[in-house]
């Protein structure tokens, strides 16, 4: 992984989400890819091998967390958001069961991102699995 520029997967079925997180990642200053689906997001996840995935719980065809599972077991080292407007208890502790690194609350503020994406260069140093699971 190149800390300083990520290869950043993000995964919504709302257009306007997926845009908005793109030029906030971009103006970060990492590469970035979309897809609008779970069946997109693995397809893309194994194509790409992305640093790190926001991805939406849900959407069409395939789920948030369904592709979470499916995308952990073909590649662990791959790093996932996990984003929600419907943050329940039981969606936030699945996501972390099956290995997402965190989960943020929809809608989000743009500079919680910005501060995530520091957060997750900084702990992910020397390809090491982040240091701790939670967001901010």
């Amino acid at each position: 992984m190149n800390r300083e520029k990520l290869k950043v997967l993000i995964v919504d079925d709302q257009a306007g989400v997926r845009f908005l997180l793109e030029i906030v990642v971009r103006e970060s200053g990492h590469e970035t890819f979309m897809a609008q689906n779970g069946l997109e997001a693995i397809e893309m996840a194994r194509s790409i091998q992305p640093d790190l995935i926001f991805m939406d719980v849900r959407m069409p065809l395939i789920g948030g967390l369904e592709a979470l599972g499916k995308i952990k077991a073909t590649n662990p080292e791959i790093q996932v958001i996990i984003m929600t407007a419907y943050g329940s208890e039981q969606t936030v502790s699945d996501a972390l069961k099956k290995g997402a690194w965190c989960y943020i609350a929809k809608p989000f503020d743009v500079n919680e991102i910005k501060e995530l994406l520091i957060k997750f260069v900084n702990e992910y140093g020397d390809n090491e699995k982040p240091k701790a699971v939670g967001c901010l």
